[in-house]
Formats: C-alpha cells, structure tokens, sequence
C-alpha cells in the first residue's frame, strides 16, 4: 500500500519504518529539513532501540522515504497519517495548530480518495474537526480515521510490531478495510483489531493513559505511606499485584512519570472534562500526587545533609525519564537536579543516551560525565533516577573507593536493602525502610 506519514517524531518515525517493514511504499514528511536531511543520510535522529537498523534497512530497500514536500507525499499515497505533535498549551489543553495545518496541506494537494488517519494524541472531536478543515479545501471523497497509538518508548517498535489490540475508529466501511489490511500483518497471531467510532477511539487513548498514570501514582501514595508505618512498598506491591484483578503492571514505585504521553495527557483530559462541566477530581490529584512525588528524593537528600548543600558534590545516574530512551521531556530528573541546584549543590551526571538532550535542559549548570564512575569521584552521594540495565550490576567495591560517602539515594528501588547493608551504605530508597551500616 502507498502510505505517507506527516510528522517524524517518535510515532511518526516509528509507524512509518514498521509499515515499510511489512511491504509497504512509505513516505515520512517533516516539515523540519534538517531533520529529513539526516534521515536521508541515515543518521536517526531519536534514540530507539532497534530503529535505526529498520530504517537503515527499508530505505536501502527502497520502501522507505523521507522529505519535505506533503503535497508531493499525499499525491502519491492512498492513506495520509498525520503523527504531529500535539503540545500542552498556556490552559492545559493540546495544541492543536500543527494538526490542523497538516490537515489543511492534506485537503490541497489531494487529488482523489485518501483516507486521512488522525495518529498524534487529539482530544475528542478532533476527527470532525479536520473532516471539516479538508471537505473546507478539497472536493475529492475522503475519509477519517482514529487510530490512537499505543507505544512505549524504549520499546516502540516491538509494541508497534506486535500490538495488544489496533483500535480503529471509523464509521466508513470503506476505511475500514483498507486500514484493516494495512494492520494485517501485525495481528496474525489473533490480536483484535477493534472498530468504533472516531469518538470512543479518541477516548480510548486517554483513558488508558490515565488508568496507568492513576496506577503510577496510588503506588507511590502507599510507598510513602509504608515508610511512615515501618512497611516494606516491594512486600505490598507483590501482595496485590498477584490478584488477577489488579496484575503486575506499573506498580512499581519511584519518582513519578514523565515523558511525552502522561503528563500531556492527563492535563489535556482535565481540560477536556472542564470544558463539558466535570470536575475530574480523581486525575487532578493523580497530577497533583506525580509531581510531589518528583521532590521525593530531593527532600531526602535535605533530610540527610541538610537545607544548604554548598560545597558537597552529588552524582546523578539517569537523566531520562525512562531507560531505553533519550527523551527529556517532563523527566523527574529535571525536578530532582533543580531541587540539589538550588540547595547549592555540584552535581556531576551520567545517563547511557540522553546527555545531549539534558545539555539542552540544564546548559553548564551540572557536571556531565563520560561514565557513571567518572560522576562519582568525589560525591558525597550517589542519586539515581533512572533505572538503566547498567546500574543494577555496579561495581560496588569501586563505587565506595570513588565516593567521600557512602550514601545512596535510590529512586527506583534498584538494590536490595540487605545487600546495602551489607556493603556498609547508607541506603535511602521509595517505600521501604532506610538502611545505616551496622555499628
């Protein structure tokens, strides 16, 4: 099928390449020349594992193209996703200007029947609203389609490779088929494809967003609560998260979320909820509990050393808001160096892909090193904030040799308190009890 995606973001750039991957003719269009200047050149410009060998091999292949000429893009694809970004605005809700600009171009360059399908995150209604932009600019037949996507960075392109479900929001049968049979291949082994209306599909993507961000935050109530009460937040996780009812996912505690999709989505949601008279108490103190949650390990650090950390230097591991990625975006990490920086602490950090995109953030106010043992020569401790494969396994001899002090601020829950202990640290963790080396 000839498939053109608007927008090579991180769902953009993913859907784009796993459609070629599957046969098709697919043409990625970015209004950002630069950005398709290093596409075309084979340098991916997000960090995603696995991706740059799919794009890199679909476009030797010729399947897979990118440029900045929508118009010639549309003119030579039967469907036109439209994966742009969707910011928060000044009120919460989501902007949504570049949507309806890439509708418009849509609307002008089409030359006979497209099926024109909403990817980025659109609050409810957006699909009418570019029906009504295109039939506003085009005579041709057209139709629209909601086809929320459902990805997890650092594991993009498997979720996007193998989905839970395709949620196609349409009442065109026509559509209908041809997104079915663009989805074919990633559902052979009996996952649904699941129609309705462009509304519900709208609704769906949010509301899964908010039930995950919900879980996220309710863990992180009981974290703090059990390390009041003396309880242990690995026991209680593992105490409920074996009922079938409730399962294993996103229980565990830490700094809050971040990235591109919850936060986002859950102030979009608000704002959609306002605007239709509800109150959505339940998701406001979901944002409220996430962002006290990310002042959490800061304040420990207060607790241990004090209101004024002038002259004591802190390494932090992991800067992303999540392993597997270099996105910055919303990263608790922000909330956490800010918090030591204002107390007039040094910090020196280190994280696997995303120092370029924290230089961004942070300018030369923080210490990058090269590795995460070069971040702790010299710390009075070490944080970590995000729980990258190559901090599990330290070496823990050598970390003790690096650092003026043995403390270890840990925002998720990467060690087991006996092991600290025994190591002779002292251990601050989420929701489990603190641990001083015995005397």
């Amino acid at each position: 099928m000839k498939v053109c995606v608007i927008g090579t973001g991180y769902v953009g750039l993913v859907a784009g390449t796993c459609f070629a991957e599957s046969g098709n003719d697919v043409i990625c269009v970015d209004v950002n020349a630069e950005k398709i200047g290093l596409l075309q050149k084979g340098k991916v410009p997000i960090y995603e594992p696995g991706l740059e060998e799919l794009i890199a091999r679909n476009a030797e292949e010729g399947r897979l193209r990118f440029s900045t000429d929508l118009h010639d893009a549309v003119r030579a694809s039967l469907i036109c996703f439209i994966a742009v970004g969707t910011p928060t605005a000044a009120d919460g809700s989501a902007d949504l200007q570049y949507v309806e600009a890439a509708a418009a171009q849509i609307g002008d360059a089409m030359d006979g029947y497209r099926v024109i399908v909403d990817k980025s995150t659109v609050p409810v209604g957006m699909a009418e609203r570019v029906r009504q932009t295109i039939a506003g600019r085009s005579k041709h037949p057209f139709d629209v389609v909601s086809n929320p996507e459902f990805l997890k960075e650092g594991a993009a392109v498997q979720d996007f490779m193998n989905p839970d479900r395709v949620v196609i929001g349409s009442q065109s049968q026509r559509a209908i088929d041809i997104m079915r049979d663009l989805y074919s291949p990633f559902v052979r082994t009996d996952r649904p494809i699941l129609v309705m209306s462009a509304a519900s599909a709208e609704m769906t993507k949010y509301a899964a967003n908010s039930m995950l961000a919900t879980r996220i935050s309710l863990v992180n109530e009981f974290a703090n609560l059990c390390e009041r009460v003396g309880g242990d937040i690995a026991d209680v996780r593992r105490g409920i998260g074996f009922d079938e009812r409730i399962g294993q996912h996103f229980l565990f505690p830490g700094v809050g979320y971040g990235g591109s999709c919850f936060p986002k989505d859950i102030k979009a949601i608000i704002r959609t909820a306002d605007e239709n008279g509800l109150p959505f108490g339940l998701l406001r103190a979901v944002e409220d509990v996430n962002e006290a949650q990310k002042r959490v390990l800061p304040e420990k650090v207060i607790q241990h050393f004090g209101k004024d950390l002038t002259g004591l230097r802190f390494a932090v591991w992991g800067l992303s808001f999540k392993p597997r990625t270099d996105d910055m975006r919303e990263a608790p990490s922000i909330v956490v160096i800010d918090g030591l920086l204002a107390a007039g602490a040094e910090v020196h950090a280190y994280d696997p892909e995303a120092m370029e995109e924290a230089k961004r953030v942070f300018g030369d106010r923080v210490i990058f090193e090269r590795s995460n043992y070069d971040a702790l020569e010299g710390a009075d401790a070490l944080l970590i904030v995000t729980e990258w494969n190559e901090f599990r396994r330290p070496d823990f001899q050598r970390m003790a040799e690096l650092m003026r002090n043995k403390v270890i601020f840990d925002g998720r829950n990467v060690y087991e308190l006996t092991q600290m202990q025994s190591l002779g640290f002292t251990y601050y963790s989420i929701g489990r009890p603190e641990v001083r080396p015995q005397s």
